[in-house]
C-alpha cells in the first residue's frame, strides 16, 4: 500500500521559501511498517531526509541515506521505532539545489518488505585507558580521557555503535560522546555496547544546520534544529543538558547563529585544526565569544568529529580531558559544567592514538601544570610566552591570562586549558 507519492522539480526558489519541506502522509491504525524511498536526479543536489510522527520527531538521515524503514519494534539506524496512526511528515532538508532545479521523487509505502539493517558488533579487547596516566587532580577527582564528537551509522558515520565504542577503547579513551546529526535514535542502544567494551558513553546529538552546528549532551530528548540557535541553548539548559558550539570556524559550517549569552562549552579544538596547528582562527573566535555574558563559565573542549575509518584520523584526535568524580555521564557533564576540562593532541607523530603520552596542560590547586612538555612554550591569551623546561612543571596560577596553550618550537599547538 502506497499512501504518498511526491514527484516535483525543486529549485533554489523552493529552498528560499521553505528550507525544510514537509510531505504529509497518513498511517492507519494497525500498520506494520513504513518505508520511505527518495530519488534525486542530480547528484550535485544535497537533499536531507527526515521524518516526523504525529507526536514526536522520528529521525534524520541527512544526506547519508535515500531510504529508511520504521516498524513497531525496530527501525533503520537514525530513526526511532514505533508506529502511531495519524498524519506523518517526510521532512526534506533543501540544503543545496542547482539554480535550474532538480527532479525529486519520494515514495512512502506501508506494510512493505523492506528490511532493517542489523548493526555490526566488534570484538572486545583489553586496552590501557587514559585515567591510568594518573594526572594530578583535586581530592575526589580523576582526569578521564575522551572524545566529545563522533558519528555512527545513525547519521553519516560508517561504523555501528558497538564498533565505534570498541574504537574508543582501542584509542585509550575512558569515554566517548556519540553525537549523530539531528537524531536521538542511538540513545536507547548505548548501554549494552558501553558495558561490553568498558567505555562510558555520553548521549549526544549534533544539532546541524547550514548556519552552524552544536552538540547537545545528555539524555534530554530531541532538540529541534529548525529553530534558532538561541532556542537550542535555552532548551538544552532547561532540560539539564549541556550545549557546545561545534567547529565554530570550520569552512562551510562555521557558527553564524546569534546568542544573547555564552554557551556551556565550545569545541575550540576540532580535527580541522590539525590541517595547520599554527592557525589562529580558534583564538580569534574565542576573543569574540568571551565578551558574551557567562563566558567565564564556558568550558573548552575538543572533538575528532570521527565518521569513518581510512579518513586519516581516529577517535581522541584531539583528546578532551575532564576531571570528574567517576566515569559516568552525570559526572562527566558535571565536570564539564564546572570547567574542569583540558585538551591535548592525543596522538603521536605517526597519528597513532596516545592519550597517555602526549603533552598536557591542566589546572591543579589553582596552578597550571604542564606534563610531558619539556621544550614547549606556554602562551597565554594575550600572547605572553614562557619556556617549559621539565616534564612536570608547575606555573603559578596568577601568571598570565587564560585560556592558555602549549606550543612546540615551530608554534604548533600541543595542549589547551583555561
Amino acid at each position: 500500500m502506497t499512501p504518498a507519492r511526491f514527484d516535483r522539480r525543486l529549485s533554489v526558489d523552493d529552498q528560499i521559501r521553505e528550507r525544510y519541506l514537509e510531505v504529509p502522509f497518513e498511517v492507519p491504525a494497525g500498520a506494520g511498517s513504513i518505508e520511505v524511498r527518495l530519488q534525486v536526479a542530480d547528484p550535485t543536489a544535497v537533499i536531507d531526509l527526515g521524518c516526523m510522527a504525529p507526536s514526536r520527531w522520528c529521525g534524520w538521515a541527512g544526506g547519508a541515506r535515500r531510504r529508511f524503514v520504521v516498524r513497531p519494534e525496530e527501525a533503520t539506524p537514525g530513526f526511532l521505532p514505533g508506529l502511531e496512526p495519524g498524519t506523518w511528515q517526510v521532512v526534506l532538508g533543501l540544503h543545496q539545489l542547482p539554480l535550474e532545479g532538480v527532479q525529486v521523487q519520494l515514495e512512502v509505502e506501508l506494510d512493505g518488505a523492506g528490511e532493517v539493517e542489523v548493526e555490526a558488533r566488534a570484538p572486545v579487547a583489553e586496552t590501557v585507558r587514559g585515567h591510568t596516566r594518573g594526572i594530578p587532580a583535586e581530592a575526589g577527582l580523576t582526569w578521564y580521557a575522551g572524545d566529545l564528537h563522533a558519528h555512527t551509522v545513525h547519521s553519516d558515520g560508517t561504523e555501528s555503535i558497538d564498533q565505534l565504542i570498541a574504537r574508543a577503547a582501542a584509542s585509550g579513551l575512558d569515554f566517548v560522546a556519540i553525537t549523530d546529526h539531528n537524531t536521538t535514535s542511538h540513545h536507547r542502544l548505548l548501554r549494552g555496547p558501553a558495558a561490553r567494551h568498558g567505555v562510558m558513553v555520553l548521549p549526544g546529538q549534533e544539532i546541524t544546520t547550514a548556519r552552524g552546528h552544536a552538540c547537545a549532551y545528555g539524555d534530554i530528548g530531541w532538540v529541534d534544529f529548525r529553530q534558532p540557535g538561541q532556542h537550542w541553548l535555552d532548551q538544552v539548559e532547561q532540560r539539564g543538558g549541556l550545549l557546545a558550539l561545534s567547529h565554530p570556524v570550520e569552512v562551510d559550517c562555521a557558527w553564524q547563529h546569534r546568542l544573547d549569552r555564552a554557551p556551556h562549552a565550545v569545541e575550540l579544538w576540532h580535527i580541522s585544526w590539525f590541517r595547520d596547528l599554527t592557525a589562529t582562527a580558534p583564538w580569534a573566535f574565542w576573543q569574540l565569544l568571551e565578551h558574551l555574558p557567562g563566558s567565564e563559565a564556558t568550558a573548552l573542549i575538543g572533538g575528532s568529529d570521527f565518521h569513518t575509518p581510512g579518513s586519516g584520523w581516529t577517535l581522541g584526535t584531539p583528546t578532551t580531558w575532564v576531571a570528574a568524580e567517576e566515569p559516568s555521564p552525570e559526572a562527566i557533564l558535571a565536570g564539564m559544567r564546572a570547567g574542569r576540562t583540558a585538551i591535548s593532541l592525543g596522538v603521536r607523530p605517526d597519528a597513532s592514538p596516545d592519550p597517555l603520552g602526549t603533552p598536557l596542560l591542566v589546572r591543579h590547586e589553582g596552578d597550571l601544570l604542564a606534563l610531558a612538555a619539556a621544550g614547549a612554550v606556554l602562551v597565554d591569551a594575550d600572547g605572553v610566552r614562557r619556556r617549559i623546561r621539565g616534564d612536570q612543571e608547575r606555573v603559578a596560577g596568577h601568571w598570565g591570562r587564560g585560556p592558555y596553550h602549549l606550543q612546540d618550537p615551530v608554534r604548533r599547538v600541543l595542549a589547551v586549558c583555561r
